[in-house]
Parts: structure tokens; sequence; C-alpha cells
């Protein structure tokens, strides 16, 4: 089985603290298989992580739409900023990528309506359902929308520095693309060994 990260941000964020060798290093110390770098509005980290450790990289970015956050995974180029989240999910899914919606309900952050996910969703592949920095209460109903919705559901560290990897990742098996990566996290073991419980992340 592979440890894998689906959410997590380098120095190429605004926000974020660490650069890509140490990310490289704390995800060994992690024994994690797989990153996939998810920085805010640009995907130049995670490409030049896939150069640098392609055995370990998921080219990801996280874009902020005209409502909330989407991720594209699997992704070869950029999705632009403030566009119509119906856009950057069809540009995603244009890179053959998958889009992963991220801590869908915290009502700290930016963040897509219950009715347009509803709206939306024959173009989300995968729901967070629990993210390292929001509240219990964010991340139980994050589960139902996911249940209710059929839909994918995955955790993620959200993680903004290395220290903070390994505090929770997905268990799935070796896959050969992003749809049969897909299909295996359907069925992936979802670990968490520790939360921040601040609920105060970008």
């Amino acid at each position: 089985m592979l440890r894998v990260d689906l959410h997590l941000h380098s120095h190429y964020s605004h926000d974020g603290r660490s650069s890509l060798e140490q990310l490289i290093s704390r995800a060994r110390e992690c024994r994690l298989d797989r990153l996939a770098l998810t920085d805010h509005n640009t995907i130049e980290g995670a490409l030049r992580l896939v150069e640098i450790a392609p055995e370990l990289a998921i080219a990801g970015e996280e874009a902020k739409t005209l409502e909330g956050e989407v991720i594209g995974l699997f992704i070869t180029g950029r999705v632009m900023p403030f566009l119509l989240p119906e856009d950057a999910m069809d540009a995603i899914h244009d890179m053959g990528g998958l889009t992963y919606i991220p801590h869908p309900l915290d009502r700290h952050r930016s963040h897509f309506r219950p009715e347009r996910l509803v709206a939306l969703a024959d173009r989300i592949d995968i729901i967070e359902t629990y993210n390292a920095w929001c509240d219990a209460e964010a991340n139980r109903a994050a589960v139902v929308l996911a249940d209710e919705m059929g839909k994918v559901a995955a955790t993620g560290a959200d993680a903004h520095s290395a220290d903070e990897l390994g505090r929770s990742w997905m268990e799935i098996e070796d896959y050969t693309g992003a749809q049969d990566f897909l299909e295996k996290l359907r069925l992936a073991r979802h670990v968490v060994t520790a939360s921040s419980g601040s609920g105060r992340r970008a």
C-alpha cells in the first residue's frame, strides 16, 4: 500500500514555509510514498517537484475560484485563479486531472455553499472529508456531504510546512493513472495520527 498526502503547500504558496527539499526529506522520514503538492494559484512548485522527485510527486494546484477553492490533481499546467468554478473544473478535466474540493464546509475559509456543490456534482471527483485545520464539526459535515453526493472521500493534511507532514495520509493500492487512482482512492484507508485543531488555515 502507498502512503499518499493529497493536500500540502511549499514556499511557492504565499503562506507556505518549507522548500521542496525540506518536504522531500520529511516525506522520507514519515515514509510517505506520494505527495500531491497543491500550492495556492500556482503549479510552479509542483512541476519542479515532478522534475526533482518524479517517484514522489503528484502535480497539483489549489486554485481560488469566484466561489470556493478547487484542487486539481494530476494536472500539467496552471489553473488560472478567479474563474467560474465550472471553468476551473473543466480546465482540470481537460488536462486529464481530477477535481478535489478541499475543506468544503469550513466556516473560517472561502468555501462553496452546499447547494452549489450539489449543482457542480458532475464536475467533482473527490471531496475532502478530513482536513487537519478544520474543526470536528466541519469535518463531520464534509463526511455527510460526500456520502450524500456519492463522491470519493479524501483526507488531507493541508500542511504548510514540512513539520506538519505525517499527521494524516491515505493508504492506497498502487495505480496506473489518474482514473485508476480515483477508483483505488474510493477503497483507500484514511489515517490520522494528530490534529492541529486550529481551523484557521488558508
